[in-house]
């Protein structure tokens, strides 16, 4: 591996690279926070996706994506004088440590809980004026559902044991039902996303990521029905004129092989 002389010349090397883009490259030089905002959430989803996949090469290219960004926004706030690259470094430096008295300071804690207990502890001591003021609004749903539940059960907000949220899920699972069987589409969907949060607390306790956990799903099933219309070409036929059985029968083809050794 590189040495610290080794990183720092390379990262050097990124600079002197994004200054010059920005000097010479017409597209680069018209770039600004507001054009970038995007295509930056697309990278993060792609290295999302490179993590999912178990693919370190194409992990280590998402990243140089994503930095070459960071790179970026700070080359712009550098041009309005407003911060750098170095305040950058310096600003996450500062807070790391900060945040981190049991290993900058005399703290003491016994696990990960306290750890994250202290950590939502100090960041309203920074000013922040409420628990959940920091989950950006643009999240996902399902991610903003995990990042609110980590963040209460940060501050002490939280059920005991796994069996208590179990026992949740079951009981917001009666409410949905109950809410269809009345036919009030209203309060059915408001009871269906009381489910969801619910099993998402669960997935927290079981210590699944829930986000992990969906999108590996909707792979396989994308896969799985790419061998069903793959397999149904190669029958002659299209999707829309097979029956369900013959679809049926497809469909636990695939999944026999997918878990087949070497699939």
């Amino acid at each position: 591996m590189s040495s610290k002389a080794e990183k720092l010349e390379a990262f050097g090397r990124l600079l002197d690279i994004m200054d010059r883009l920005r000097a010479e490259c017409p597209w680069d030089k018209k770039q600004t926070f507001e054009s970038l905002r995007h295509l930056t959430i697309e990278e993060t989803y792609e290295l999302g996706d490179a993590i999912l996949s178990g693919n370190r090469s194409e992990i280590k290219k998402e990243l140089g994506d994503l930095l070459l960004h960071i790179v970026f926004y700070s080359k712009l706030g550098s041009e309005e004088k407003a911060f750098d690259i170095s305040d950058v470094a310096h600003e996450i430096c500062e807070k790391l440590i900060y945040r981190h008295p049991h290993i900058y300071g005399d703290v003491k804690v016994q696990d990960e809980a306290e750890v994250k207990k202290n950590w939502e502890a100090l960041k309203l001591k920074e000013g922040k004026k409420t628990v959940l003021g920091g989950v950006p609004k643009g999240l996902p749903a399902l991610v903003k559902a995990q990042r609110i539940q980590d963040k209460v059960a940060g501050v002490g907000f939280d059920w005991d044991t796994t069996d208590q949220v179990w026992e949740k899920v079951q009981e917001e699972l009666r409410e949905f039902q109950e809410e269809i069987a009345k036919g009030d589409s209203n309060k059915s969907e408001e009871e269906f996303g009381d489910v969801l949060f619910s099993l998402i607390n669960y997935a927290r306790f079981l210590k699944i990521n829930p986000d992990t956990a969906l999108e590996r799903t909707n792979q396989k099933f994308i896969q799985r029905f790419n061998y069903l219309e793959t397999k149904a070409q190669e029958m002659g036929k299209t999707i829309g004129a097979m029956s369900l059985k013959e679809m049926e029968a497809l469909w636990m083809e695939s999944k026999n092989h997918s878990s087949s050794p070497g699939s």
